[in-house]
């Protein structure tokens, strides 16, 4: 069973943090917003042992005229799948821990759809896992993805480019 840590506390390397995560995982499917700042200084408050924290977080785009971007999943499957990915991640590149938080829902652009982080003992193992679960969630079969745009919704499917990214970790 992870084990949840609250850290309370400033330096000057690290902002307070007030909100309890999971270690060494925390995965979340959110429906509502995320407090980019405040899970970012709790994952960083439980991993005081990690040379390296990186963490990515993807945004809805204006791109091409669209409104709002529609997330749904298959709930059965997600969140299993997703802690298993995060797991997966934890093994292969020796992390202290992983955070993969994905939205589900509506959102527009501008808005935070997927926050991922990596603790690790090395910069390039949590480089490496941030990359390796954002290629894997980019392309995973648990979410289908809309956009909305002036002429209506319309559903996205991953571009080859994401598959390739995907393979290139088989």
């Amino acid at each position: 069973m992870p084990k949840t840590v609250t850290k309370w506390r400033c330096c000057p390397r690290s902002a307070v943090a007030r909100l309890s995560i999971s270690t060494p995982l925390d995965v979340r499917l959110l429906d509502k917003g995320l407090s980019v700042g405040e899970a970012l200084a709790a994952f960083n408050a439980a991993h005081e042992q990690a040379g390296g924290v990186v963490s990515f977080l993807g945004k809805v785009r204006p791109d091409g005229g669209v409104k709002a971007l529609e997330l749904t999943h298959y709930e059965p499957l997600t969140q299993p799948g997703m802690e298993s990915l995060a797991q997966d991640a934890l093994a292969r590149f020796e992390l202290d821990g992983a955070l993969v938080w994905h939205r589900v829902g509506v959102m527009t652009p501008g808005e935070a759809i997927v926050l991922v982080a990596a603790a690790s003992r090395h910069r390039r193992n949590a480089f490496e896992a941030a990359d390796f679960l954002m290629d894997h969630l980019k392309s995973a079969a648990w979410f289908w993805k809309r956009e909305k745009r002036a002429d209506g919704w319309h559903w996205i499917e991953p571009r080859d480019a994401d598959h390739a990214d995907l393979a290139r970790w088989k």
